[in-house]
């Protein structure tokens, strides 16, 4: 008879955690920690449903490779180079901090350095998969803090490698351990290299002709076995499945496929990653806790203290505001699931064992299950750490250092726009007041970003936001607009505030992820915000309802309904400046509409006389649109060509009338 040991049991661990996570739902508490409860509920600690731990660790690693997976895909080559500081810096200096304040600790306790400094190993990983998590989920991946992080958890990854080469030196198990571990590292990475190298070529090929096929399963299946292969293989060079399913993802995102990929690996990741979390729940054990009380809160404690200081420290160095800073040390201040993989391989080589280990494990679960109320918590911590006058003034100093490395004439300009972060948003804002003549300077955190594209000429300045000094460098009393355009959302409340403050005057514009942010920011003092969530979904209809070759002013009246009835923001819509003031104006009884001229409308080539509106439909025609220029009250002579808009003034039906004898073939 089959054995479905393993079904049964997974069963259990996905009713639990929908009741326990539907509970922490209910509560506003972090999800994570519902699996994390739901592992210590069902584990063998606990009420002991699930017996075979061993095989729900293995599915549980393999959330984490999806994980990891999927981060690679959106992290992309590009986003790796511009962390290339965090990767040479700020993460060395926080693993290195971590293993000096560890290995003197220990040495202080009377540990032999050996394990002094295997203690050490083990505390300075985070957790990637607690992390990322928590970041995805708050839309905080993009944001200064989360890119800090995630390239701190990178080096991490990286890290753990040279750590398992060096735990049997550590334990006086090898030889010549210098030249070992020497030929340990060059053979994994000459293996990664290859694995690489032949990834990058093979991949885009094999994709192209999957692809071809058009079979959804097929892709589905390539994609998996990417993953899981690239991962295997590059375990077989020492480093760890999740670091090299990232590179799997890395090598993905440079091709066309990654967005596809990327939604076909979601629902699979979600699923398995849930696992990851009741597992390390299922590590939980109360009685080490009621055993050694002091000493476990304790060490908790100090986890968190040196990690968040070893983690913030090294990004204030480098020029990271004390806010992101800050949050980037609350991110990375527990133990990561690496580390008990370390363990293991400390436990045979004899350095951990007996009551230590367990009192790792009990250390290290309490400090992941309260990261994600600590992360949730982060930025109240971290807007009272800017009141700390000595931090805030010497950050001040350093950052206004660098905007006045690039003083220019600039700087005195009035009636201007400061631009706050140069992505996408940033740069088409950017090109269109260049292209209007409309003077504006930019901010932005990325000092690469900032020598470079100021050498292309963009007036473009390092400095924070959040900063007032720096916000009155860019002669914001003077300015007209604010936009703000990163994707930190608590960089950006912050900075509304502030701005605000400086020129009541200000008309700010502020780009957020979600809907559910507008009312704060309202209440900070933007007078416009820009849900990308909403204006996705106008822009979705509009592309359905052209699809349908429905006239253009439908389209136009129907985006602008919406728009009046989720928020009073007009920003990119088809419809004039002209149209839109007359409709908030004293004509609130007629309609006031537009219509564009198409290559096949019945009007191009005839004059307005002779398509005769007025008498034939009721309506007005109030004005003209042509290269840009408005003309109202037009001429009976002017000949409609195309790409002209039509702006009609009328009752709802005698417009309908008029854009039947502007756009419809079927004319009255």
């Amino acid at each position: 008879m089959a054995d479905y040991d393993v079904l049964s049991e997974l069963l259990v661990i996905f009713a639990v955690s929908i009741a326990v996570v539907f509970l922490f739902q209910k509560l506003r508490l972090p999800s994570i920690a519902g699996f994390l409860v739901a592992g210590a509920l069902i584990g063998p600690y606990g009420l002991n449903l699930v017996s075979d731990l061993q095989q729900v660790q293995v599915l549980a690693e393999i959330g984490v490779v999806l994980l990891l997976f999927t981060i690679g895909v959106e992290f992309s080559l590009a986003h790796l180079t511009a962390a290339r500081g965090l990767l040479l810096v700020s993460g060395p200096l926080q693993v290195g901090g971590v293993l000096l304040f560890v290995t003197f600790a220990g040495r202080l306790a009377g540990l032999p350095y050996g394990q002094a400094i295997f203690w050490g190993f083990l505390l300075s990983l985070s957790s990637t998969a607690i992390v990322l998590k928590v970041l995805t989920d708050r839309g905080e991946s993009d944001s200064v803090h989360g890119r800090s992080t995630i390239g701190i958890l990178i080096f991490q990854d990286l890290a753990v490698v040279p750590m398992m080469l060096v735990t049997p030196l550590l334990a006086g198990q090898a030889g010549d351990a210098m030249q070992e571990l020497l030929l340990a590292l060059a053979k994994s990475a000459g293996l990664v290299a290859v694995i690489v190298a032949a990834a990058w070529f093979l991949v885009p090929r094999l994709l192209e002709h999957i692809v071809r096929s058009r079979s959804r399963e097929l892709f589905l299946l390539t994609i998996i076995v990417l993953c899981l292969g690239i991962a295997w293989l590059t375990s077989l060079a020492g480093l760890s499945l999740a670091l090299g399913a990232f590179i799997a993802g890395l090598v993905i995102s440079e091709s066309e496929y990654s967005h596809q990929a990327l939604a076909e690996v979601l629902p699979f990741r979600d699923s398995f990653n849930s696992l990851f979390f009741v597992s390390i729940g299922m590590l939980m054990d109360v009685r080490v806790l009621l055993a050694h009380p002091l000493l476990v809160t304790t060490l908790v404690g100090a986890v968190f203290v040196g990690k968040f200081i070893t983690a913030a420290g090294p990004l204030v160095t480098i020029g990271h505001p004390p806010r992101s800073a800050v949050l980037a040390g609350v991110a990375l201040a527990q133990v990561g699931e690496f580390s008990f993989i370390l363990a293991q391989e400390g436990q045979q080589a004899g350095l951990l064992a007996g009551d230590p280990y367990q009192v790792f494990l009990a250390v290290s679960v309490l400090t992941m299950a309260v990261t994600p109320f600590l992360m949730q918590w982060a930025p109240k911590v971290a807007r009272r750490a800017e009141a700390f006058q000595r931090l805030n003034r010497w950050f001040q100093g350093r950052t206004m250092a660098h905007v006045a490395q690039v003083e220019s004439p600039h700087l005195r300009m009035k009636d201007h726009v400061i631009v706050v972060g140069y992505g996408l948003n940033g740069r088409n804002l950017a090109r269109v007041l260049e292209e209007t003549e409309i003077p504006y300077v930019v901010l932005d955190l990325d000092g690469d970003t900032v020598r470079r594209e100021s050498r292309n000429g963009v007036p473009i300045y390092y400095g924070d936001a959040t900063n007032p000094n720096v916000l009155r460098h860019m002669r914001i009393e003077d300015a007209r607009i604010l936009v703000l355009a990163m994707s930190d959302p608590f960089a950006a409340r912050r900075a509304v505030q502030i701005a605000r403050g400086l020129n009541p005057r200000l008309h700010i514009v502020v780009r957020t992820r979600y809907l559910k942010e507008m009312e704060d920011l309202h209440q900070l003092g933007a007078d416009d915000v820009v849900p990308e969530e909403f204006e996705t979904s106008i822009e979705i209809f509009a592309l359905v309802l052209r699809t349908y070759n429905m006239p253009q002013g439908l389209i136009v009246q129907k985006a602008e309904q919406i728009r009046r009835e989720g928020y009073a923001l007009l920003r990119r819509s088809a419809l004039p400046e002209l149209a839109h003031h007359l409709r908030g104006g004293t004509l609130a009884d007629v309609e006031v509409e537009t219509c564009r001229i198409e290559e096949d409308s019945p009007a191009v080539g005839k004059t307005l006389e002779q398509l005769s509106i007025r008498p034939r439909a009721g309506a007005s025609v109030i004005a003209l649109t042509r290269g840009g220029v408005t003309e109202s009250n037009p001429s009976q002579q002017v000949r409609l060509e195309v790409g002209d808009v039509v702006v009609l003034l009328g009752a709802r039906e005698q417009i309908r009338r008029a854009i039947g004898l502007l756009a419809d073939t079927k004319t009255d």
